[in-house]
């Protein structure tokens, strides 16, 4: 096995153990990436030189090392860092070099993380222009949202973490085109500090790693605590959750859905169907006013000032009437919302289970990105309610693209959910028939 294929949690032990250098971890990494990259196309920036130097200084060694110690990690594109452009994917910021590192990508690097380059993104991470990267697993499909470069990098091999954003299915769904995991925690627990802003009230920061191990490596390092003790897969209460959008599902989100609830059956779990109360019908609707009356403010100095080189469908967002009102009853019947879900937990509920996109990843060439309503559709409604999520595989499907599912906890149950998701992830195994 070359270094690069360790996840980072493996990799992770054996620099600890003193079996892998820094160094032939970024070497092997920055192969991997020249090999795949032409087709692939997930970076808008790569630090090739830098790494290299900077992985011989982290071999030198502190006398305590980080977390993230030398472990390789890409960075959307709209997140701020101090060496490395940040360009938004848009023509207003090429060759734009912020002063500092984003709150995310220095708490990081604090820990021994060696950030690779800038990955892939939609304008903004909202829209407009959309990068040519591929799927990391298949290159001739679709690798999903507006993470989509560091989630295809991240599925590819050619980076073991990745930081990325979700404002709607940015994170989630990507994941589950790549075949690998991600985490969107609670919303206000991890600083958005240096990361454009889409909506403030949904836009979250999180990560991909290629293991549910490697998400909860990276938890502690955001005061996200996992317990070490992984809960028992038997008797564990899984509500499984259609939601009100399950008219969009395709054959493959349908069979993946269902085959992970009979293999946590298989393994002991008690699967129950979750109907959610009438209220959720309207969650995916105030979300959209949300991004949309958010999103309108956010972008409106570019518009101001860069008119001419805006893209058309963001000056569109700008100019789009949403009145105070309207944010007013969407807040209001959020909130309310939150309190039902987070209230459906204890004795009879441990996790939620549920679709990350509605089947495999579409083809990418010739193709035009969804609308995107549909494109976040079984994402969306949980972004607003500002639980955690998370996107485990569940195995390839009948074209041989990756599957997965989506888990759900309350709001602030981060780490259980991180833990829950360790415990499930040898159970989910496995390919996926229809």
């Amino acid at each position: 096995m070359q270094p690069y294929e360790l996840t980072a949690t493996e990799a992770a032990d054996l620099i600890a153990e003193g079996r892998l250098s820094c160094e032939e971890l970024a070497r092997s990494t920055l192969a991997r990436i020249q090999e795949c990259e032409p087709e692939i196309r997930a970076w808008s920036y790569i630090n090739a030189d830098d790494i290299v130097r900077h992985a011989r200084e982290l071999d030198k060694g502190p006398i305590k090392p980080g977390v993230l110690h030398g472990l390789t990690w890409g960075v959307k594109d709209m997140i701020d860092t101090f060496d490395m452009p940040t360009s938004h994917n848009s023509p207003i910021y090429f060759g734009h070099r912020p002063s500092k590192d984003a709150a995310s990508v220095a708490i990081v690097r604090r820990q021994g993380a060696q950030i690779l380059g800038k990955t892939e993104t939609a304008e903004f991470a909202a829209g407009g222009r959309f990068p040519n990267t591929r799927n990391g697993k298949n290159p001739r499909y679709s690798p999903g949202a507006s993470s989509s470069g560091s989630a295809a990098a991240v599925g590819a091999g050619m980076v073991q973490l990745a930081l990325a954003t979700q404002t709607g299915g940015s994170l989630i769904r990507p994941a589950a085109y790549n075949g690998i995991c991600g985490f969107k925690p609670t919303h206000g627990s991890i600083s958005t500090e240096g990361a454009k802003m889409f909506a403030p009230s949904l836009d979250t920061i999180g990560w991909y790693g290629r293991s549910a191990d490697d998400l909860a490596l990276v938890a502690p390092v955001f005061r996200i605590e996992v317990p070490d003790a992984l809960p028992d897969v038997r008797g564990l209460r899984v509500g499984l959750c259609r939601g009100p959008n399950w008219h969009h599902i395709e054959a493959g989100g349908e069979a993946a859905l269902i085959t992970a609830a009979r293999r946590l059956e298989n393994a002991g779990a008690i699967v129950e169907d979750l109907m959610l109360p009438d209220a959720f019908e309207h969650v995916t609707a105030m979300h959209g006013v949300l991004m949309r009356g958010e999103g309108r403010v956010s972008f409106f100095n570019e518009y101001v000032q860069h008119y001419p080189i805006l893209h058309d469908g963001l000056r569109k967002l700008v100019e789009e009437p949403i009145s105070p009102n309207d944010l007013i009853r969407a807040h209001d019947g959020l909130a309310q919302c939150r309190m039902l879900f987070d209230g459906l937990f204890g004795a009879h509920l441990d996790v939620v289970i549920t679709p990350p996109a509605s089947g495999e990843a579409p083809l990418a060439e010739g193709s035009q990105p969804p609308p995107m309503a549909t494109a976040m559709v079984f994402c969306a409604m949980w972004t607003a309610l500002h639980v955690p999520c998370l996107a485990l595989p569940v195995g390839n499907g009948r074209g041989g693209l990756p599957l997965g599912v989506q888990l759900i906890g309350a709001r602030g149950s981060d780490g259980r959910l991180l833990a829950i998701a360790r415990g499930l992830a040898d159970a989910l195994a496995g390919d996926v028939s229809y």
